[in-house]
């Protein structure tokens, strides 16, 4: 079960001597963190994905189309795209940043010309000052589907299948076949290319193709790093390697001291080249299955300049390290080979989230490793600001003196008891105080789980499991109240016919000419700016359990969205007209005042890309 918190705090590790980043607490005579120690970033709960350049450069991605940006100093700027341009990816290299948008579009933050790995046409003039569009791909005509960057090139997947690359040529790492010192603007490389690899400190480039469906290997090789089954210098031209198909791959990664990982779609993690940090501790030229990893499933992979850092399915982090001064980051792990996967010990703030796969997110680079939590949607932290709120709260629970208001269907669906049944268990039978109460509501409205032993001792005396299982948390609880119509205690009033003018709009609904959506208010109030504020018009004290629509969108685009609010996930049926549904949703975030972090936009355009719309 998974002990959920509505903060994605950042935490970090590294030598302090490097940098005036006021990121670290500050340690008296410690130039060498030897523990994880928490960023004052602020509101890192809206993190999406972070990368770091390699001179200390964070660009953290937080909202559909807002960016930060750090440099050294601690200098932050804010940068926002165009509003109908909503983030896909970004990447980094060492002073340069791209940014991957849904649209297909490329944006350049970089303050390097070196290599020209930054394909604009007057890229001795990049500073970080602003973002700039890259005009290469629209005037060929080419869609990006994803890009990612070695040590100093790019690497472009475009309509579909079709490869690009620019920047430095000098080991082969563009795979060209030509030994050319730079290529400052994409050059074609071969079509049929299904997902592409490299590291931000990697001089080499792996890439898989659909036919025959291998996995192809260029650039530096002096340490068997491309796992082709030598050491040659390097490789101009893209080659085999012989032992994977590119459909077992899921994540591949370089590193710039000479080592590469691999790891499968079954989570095998398999490693090749350098032998201080290919995870062996013996030099290996062709990829081979780290020992030490064996029996555990790697779902995430990060490679730093001198380390390799694998997450496993158990939120397990390994890690490995070139052993000096300055490139060691897990001084406190005693008695370990620097040659191999050694277990790192999280921060105690990580240890809280159990069962949830893949929620740390990795990012290091050559000094500094950053660890924060991956939020997929905002389900508890609309239901946290619900709970804190007090408002709209239907009944209450405790003892004469601490009633603590709340929301009844909530409260059943979450216990699968009665209000009277909980109230009866807790506060008469064997009476608890208002800290344990407010103990066992936060894990009711936000599955966070503050206090282990005290929260065990409420589901005791309510007899129920402890810890509750992976099927009864908050997000799957919710999702099974949406088929409960039975607990439904509001209804949302549809006009059958939502062209009627506005002098008959009443008349339409007295005269019984519309359609209902029953609703748990709750959910409504904690999802929804536009409906909480429809909600401070409505007396109370009249009971209302009914509000009419006066947004003139269908019922069926109407439904989708209240689905939504309970599962984060946009579903049609056959008989709906895609369409409609994405016209009439498209604004759906501003309008109906959503959560701004939430993944509804990200949803649509999968409707849009599964039906072909524009």
């Amino acid at each position: 079960m998974r002990k959920n918190s509505n903060s994605s705090s950042l935490y970090i590790t590294g030598p302090k001597d490097e940098t005036s980043f006021n990121i670290f607490t500050q340690e008296k005579n410690n130039n060498s963190l030897s523990k994880w120690t928490k960023s004052n970033l602020k509101k890192t709960q809206t993190i999406k994905k972070l990368v770091i350049g390699g001179g200390y450069y964070f660009l953290v991605w937080k909202k559909p189309n807002k960016l930060e940006f750090y440099e050294k100093g601690n200098k932050k700027r804010k940068y926002q795209l165009p509003k109908n341009e909503t983030i896909k990816d970004i990447v980094s290299s060492f002073k340069t940043f791209q940014i991957l948008t849904e649209s297909g579009k490329v944006w350049s933050l970089a303050k390097s010309n070196r290599f020209k790995e930054v394909p604009l046409l007057d890229a001795d003039q990049s500073t970080f000052e602003k973002i700039r569009p890259v005009t290469f791909f629209e005037e060929k005509k080419l869609f990006v589907n994803s890009v990612i960057m070695g040590y100093d090139s790019g690497y472009y997947l475009c309509n579909g299948d079709q490869l690009y690359a620019s920047g430095s040529n000098l080991l082969g790492n563009l795979g060209i076949g030509e030994n050319i010192i730079e290529e400052p603007m994409p050059v074609y490389v071969q079509d049929k290319v299904t997902k592409i690899f490299a590291g931000s400190h990697a001089l080499n480039f792996f890439f898989t193709t659909s036919n025959p469906d291998l996995l192809y290997a260029c650039g530096s090789n002096f340490h068997g790093e491309l796992g082709i089954g030598s050491m040659d210098n390097s490789q101009y031209i893209p080659t085999a390697v012989q032992n994977f198909k590119g459909s077992e791959i899921l994540t591949l990664s370089s590193s710039g001291i000479g080592h590469s990982i691999l790891i499968t779609n079954k989570g095998q993690t398999f490693g090749c080249g350098h032998k201080e940090t290919n995870g062996h501790g013996v030099q290996k030229s062709i990829f081979t299955l780290i020992p030490q990893l064996k029996e555990k499933k790697a779902v995430q992979l990060k490679t730093g300049f001198r380390q390799t850092l694998v997450l496993t399915d158990q939120n397990e982090l390994y890690g490995w390290a070139v052993n000096v001064k300055r490139f060691n980051f897990y001084k406190y792990i005693t008695n370990w080979n620097r040659y191999i996967p050694t277990k790192i010990k999280l921060p105690g703030f990580f240890t809280n989230y159990l069962g949830s796969k893949d929620m740390i997110r990795i990012a290091c680079n050559t000094w500094v490793t950053f660890l924060y939590l991956d939020f997929k949607n905002t389900l508890s932290q609309d239901l946290r600001k619900l709970f804190e709120s007090k408002k709209f709260c239907d009944c209450e629970i405790g003892t004469l003196e601490n009633q603590i208001p709340v929301h009844k269907s909530l409260i059943e669906c979450r216990t699968k008891l009665t209000i009277d049944q909980i109230q009866n268990k807790l506060f008469v039978e064997k009476p608890i105080n208002k800290e344990q109460t407010l103990n066992f509501l936060k894990w009711i409205y936000y599955d966070e789980i503050s206090d282990f032993g005290k929260l065990e001792q409420t589901f005791n005396l309510l007899e129920l499991t402890f810890p509750p299982s992976v099927d009864n948390t908050l997000e799957k609880d919710i999702a099974q109240l949406y088929k409960d119509d039975d607990s439904k205690d509001f209804k949302i009033l549809v006009k059958i016919d939502a062209k009627e003018d506005e002098e008959k709009e009443e008349d339409n609904y007295e005269k019984g000419n519309y359609e209902e959506i029953p609703v748990h208010k709750f959910i409504l109030l904690a999802r929804s700016g536009l409906f909480r504020a429809m909600f401070d018009y409505v007396n109370e004290k009249d009971n209302t359990n009914k509000v009419q629509d006066y947004t003139n969108k269908s019922i069926e685009s109407l439904e989708i969205l209240i689905k939504y609010l309970y599962t984060n996930s946009i579903e049609m049926t056959t008989n709906q007209d895609p369409e409609l549904i994405v016209d009439e949703l498209s604004d759906a975030v501003e309008y109906y005042q959503l959560n701004d972090q939430c993944n509804f936009e990200s949803e649509l355009l999968k409707i849009k890309k599964q039906f072909d719309l524009k």
